[in-house]
């Protein structure tokens, strides 16, 4: 049983997929199985153009899931769609490859009563490698409060995969709609800029299953970069960073404003990193990105691992962009061991 048509209801579940049929059942499945009450939630499938089964394996939930085909347009284009659908409080992503643990939606829930204003609530995974069956706790920085409010908070700040999202309906909507070019890491764009709209809550425990199977668009698996996969996510990354830009300048935000360089460089990084990873770059190139990489997230870091950055940031222009695996491996080893 899911919210009466006719009324509100708290949480909205909304599953983008694309021909993941093999994978729909257990991401729905794991919704319907919530210690949440039923009533108080509704499933929403939006198909972006799936020639699988996906239609007819949706089907079999009846009345407990609505289904929407459209055409294929991507992640930003399926959200745009979706988002307008959703009649609940909050709106909860769900990826059809990946799926919850039983106490997600109410301990999400729960976050978002402390306080009215609160936009986000994010939190943990578990990931899964299909390939060779191994689980392990994912990287996660639970930083929480009013975000921006902050340099270091903004620097370290850095929101989960799709399917640990959940955001206040009504502020995620001022985000819309969604530049459409973006058919991969539209998630991503929420996450960066609902931040702005009000204070985020980190749940630092897994609640959901990442589940890595090798045809993922955002991870490359053993085999290496995938070319095509990483022009795509650079070009999407591009869109994002001016969408940033755009969207910071409209809401009365100052792009040179300490905190807000701070944010905007950090993903400015990020794009260099992947960019790298298709086009090498040269060992003066490369030196200067890490420089500029170690000089923003200076407030993050305490003086002895600062140390070894820039000892590491030197080092690269010794051994360069393919082989500085080895030196930041050393640095790394050296981090953890000073944090400690």
């Amino acid at each position: 049983m899911s919210a009466p048509p006719n009324e509100k209801p708290v949480v909205t579940v909304l599953i983008d997929t694309f021909n993941y049929g093999h994978f729909i059942d257990e991401a729905i499945r794991s919704v319907l199985v919530q210690d949440f009450p039923a009533e108080q939630m509704e499933i929403i499938v939006v198909d972006d153009g799936s020639t699988d089964d996906t239609r007819e394996r949706v089907a079999q939930y009846g009345e407990r899931v609505q289904y929407f085909y459209k055409p294929n347009g991507g992640q930003a284009s399926a959200f745009n769609f979706g988002i307008g659908k959703v009649r609940g409080e909050y709106v909860a992503l769900l990826d059809a490859d990946d799926y919850w643990l039983p106490s997600k939606l109410s301990k999400v829930v729960k976050a978002f009563e402390t306080g009215p204003d609160v936009s986000l609530v994010y939190h943990r995974f578990q990931e899964f490698r299909m390939e060779s069956y191994e689980w392990r706790v994912g990287d996660f920085n639970a930083v929480s409060g009013f975000i921006p409010g902050d340099k270091k908070s903004v620097l370290l700040f850095t929101a989960c995969q799709t399917s640990g999202l959940t955001f206040r309906t009504e502020m995620v909507r001022k985000l819309l709609p969604l530049d459409e070019r973006m058919t991969i890491q539209a998630d991503g764009l929420l996450a960066a800029l609902i931040i702005f709209l009000g204070p985020a809550i980190a749940i630092d425990e897994p609640l959901a299953v990442y589940r890595i199977h090798g045809t993922n668009l955002y991870f490359h698996g053993k085999k290496g970069v995938d070319t095509a996969r990483q022009a795509r996510r650079i070009e999407t990354l591009k869109v994002i960073l001016e969408d940033m830009d755009k969207w910071l300048t409209r809401s009365g935000y100052d792009l040179n404003n300490p905190v807000i360089l701070a944010f905007r460089r950090r993903w400015q990084s990020l794009y260099e990193t992947e960019e790298f990873l298709l086009t090498p770059p040269g060992r003066t190139r490369f030196f200067w990105h890490l420089l500029r990489t170690t000089q923003n997230m200076r407030p993050c870091l305490n003086p002895r691992v600062r140390l070894v950055n820039w000892i590491n940031t030197v080092g690269s222009l010794f051994v360069g962009y393919n082989n500085y695996s080895s030196l930041d491996r050393w640095r790394i080893k050296m981090k953890r061991k000073l944090a400690g």
